[in-house]
């Protein structure tokens, strides 16, 4: 860009002083603007062409500028120079503004880790820890790798990696991710990735693979570039003497024209048409929480016609809650809640820690419990106040009992799991609990439908639960009772029906599905298999990211078909111009060369709003 800005400088100089004088001294000022504005750009032509064997815009324009100097188009050669270098800083600073992207990621990666061995602090690189290692982390300090708090409490800010601002408070047993910021405790982490395994390692890998993969429409180009620039070197070879003979243009004109022909027939509005657009939008789409493996995976969203979603980790939050508490007479649900608490606090099932976070969402006290019996799969049984109770499934404490409890009770437990407490004396309350739907998965499902896209729901849980989440969420269709191979053969029906196709889900069992679907979608709070399958990582776990990437990618797409349009219409426009003999060498110039910046700044548009 300064050497683009400096050429101009010297034009404006040299062509200033040319109205008044003929002096050599305006020539060194062109031929300096030449060498400063071009040199870049040839250098640029030439080095591709050795090293690909094929030729190049750049070697149009630089043959154009040499072509005008060597005929006395001093100014105009310069001109040309100027505009084709301004453009090529330009398409330089769209590509930038994506790798803006990926040195944001960098830069939050700490170098060094603090790591306890032989009961001393020793300070190492971060890359060289090892799974196991135990690392000291201080207030304000990045978590150096991915593993477990072993030691210690603290807050920590995870938006790098969830998009989500709110701390997050972390104690014992507790995963805590790489490069996420410890705010205000010291704590101490056993190392559970190597360096390369975790997931902000990965974020950075997806980033990168990104921006250096092609989609089709500029491969496309890419392909054709060197027979279009071979074509247009042979149609302004032909012009220099045929028009001469076959339409008596005097030898000035005909050279002339071949010079014009030259520039307004080279393809860089059309090579410039796409890759900008693609690296604004996947820019566009990281600060979004939506990494892309490649541009074409983005730029497919756009014609996609179906999705299909997991429902345990996806469209719902993958932890049961507790929804209802009911007690039969002379209980109250407070004290059912306590007296479950009290004894499941010993278990380590899913539904025992839902419980227990109810009850510290209620402000219940857990009571001391003795002569814990645990019965996995079936429930749990204790003392408390010397009372003996049980709790669990209606096998475990007698499925009579239970049905009679209901019939005296109200209780909607479509698409619920029900845990009875039984004392003694009988069944004297019982908990619904439900995998809850996230928040945002409502509002993505009624988005997608909106923009057409057809939404399906998979998932191995029972009939009823399924029925139950997809009313909730609104999704067309669903399948219960599935299995990672029947995850697999509704994706591959999917496919036939529809034009487009994309699987979203986050563990190992989805993976089959991820990689048959056209686009798999992979929660970033997923399995590494989830991970390394799919096409798409929502990093920040928000649903809603979805339908704003469609949106994003049929955007991306509009922009690039009409860039492309565009420019194809500026170079017949300007060739069919240069035979009627009715277009100057400088408004060529301006008309090829302002067609590329012009797509270019269309293509930056990405980025805005």
């Amino acid at each position: 860009m300064i050497a683009a800005l400096v050429a101009g400088v010297f034009i404006l100089i040299g062509w200033g002083l040319s109205v008044k004088t003929s002096s050599p001294i305006v020539d060194v000022l062109f031929i300096t603007a030449f060498i400063i504005g071009g040199f870049a750009k040839a250098k640029e032509g030439i080095t591709e062409t050795i090293k690909d064997k094929t030729l190049n815009v750049e070697l149009l324009m630089l043959l154009a500028a040499i072509g005008a100097a060597v005929i006395g188009y001093w100014l105009e050669g310069a001109i040309l120079i100027f505009i084709f270098s301004l453009s090529g800083a330009l398409e330089t600073y769209a590509m930038n503004k994506s790798s803006d992207e990926l040195s944001a990621l960098m830069s939050l990666t700490p170098e060094t880790a603090r790591v306890l061995r032989n009961g001393k602090e020793e300070s190492i690189l971060a890359k060289d820890l090892q799974i196991g290692d135990t690392i000291l982390v201080k207030p304000g300090e990045l978590m150096p790798a991915d593993g477990v708090v072993i030691k210690g409490k603290t807050s920590v800010n995870e938006s790098a990696i969830t998009g989500e601002s709110m701390p997050v408070r972390k104690g014992e047993k507790e995963e805590v991710l790489a490069s996420t910021v410890n705010l205000n405790g010291v704590v101490h982490v056993k190392v559970t990735k190597t360096n390369e395994q975790t997931l902000f390692q990965k974020i950075i890998k997806l980033v990168q693979s990104a921006q250096e993969e092609k989609p089709p429409a500029h491969l496309f180009i890419e392909r054709v570039e060197n027979y279009y620039v071979i074509a247009v070197l042979t149609a302004s070879g032909l012009m220099m003497f045929l028009p001469h003979f076959l339409l008596g243009w005097s030898w000035n004109e005909t050279i002339y024209r071949a010079l014009v022909l030259l520039v307004v027939a080279s393809p860089c509005a059309l090579v410039a048409s796409t890759m900008p657009a693609i690296l604004s939008a996947i820019s566009k789409g990281a600060r979004k929480g939506m990494l892309f493996k490649g541009g074409v995976h983005l730029e497919g969203l756009a014609s996609l016609s179906a999705i299909a979603f997991d429902k345990t980790g996806t469209l719902t939050t993958g932890k049961p809650e507790v929804t209802d508490i009911v007690a039969s007479d002379g209980w109250d649900p407070k004290q059912i809640l306590q007296i479950a608490v009290s004894i499941e606090h010993y278990s380590n099932h899913p539904l025992a820690s839902a419980i227990m976070r109810k009850a510290k969402d209620e402000k219940v006290d857990v009571l001391e419990a003795e002569e814990i019996k645990d019965n996995p799969g079936w429930g749990i049984e204790g003392l408390v106040s010397g009372k003996h109770y049980k709790i669990g499934k209606a096998d475990f404490v007698g499925t009579e009992s239970t049905e009679t409890f209901l019939n005296t009770v109200t209780l909607k437990s479509a698409g619920k799991t029900i845990v009875f407490v039984k004392s003694e004396q009988g069944i004297i309350g019982a908990l619904a609990l439900k995998d809850a739907v996230r928040t945002d998965a409502k509002k993505a499902i009624e988005d997608l439908n909106a923009a057409g896209v057809e939404t399906y729901m998979l998932t191995g849980d029972s009939e009823e639960t399924a029925r139950e989440i997809a009313l909730e969420v609104g999704v067309t269709s669903y399948k219960a009772e599935c299995l990672p191979d029947q995850k697999l053969d509704e994706i591959k029906k999917l496919t036939k029906n529809y034009q487009r196709v994309a699987m979203v889900g986050d563990g190992i069992n989805d993976t089959p599905a991820l990689a048959t679907a056209h686009v798999g979608i992979a929660m970033g709070a997923g399995t590494d298999a989830a991970l390394e399958t799919a096409n798409v990582v929502i990093v920040n776990n928000d649903l809603r990211s979805i339908p704003y990437t469609i949106k994003l990618s049929k955007k991306m797409n509009r922009i690039i078909k009409q860039n492309m349009v565009f420019s194809i219409a500026v170079i017949v426009a300007l060739i069919a111009s240069n035979f009627m003999q009715n277009l100057s060498l400088p408004l060529g110039v301006i008309g090829h060369e302002g067609s590329t910046i012009l797509v270019i700044l269309n293509g930056l548009r990405m980025l805005r709003g």
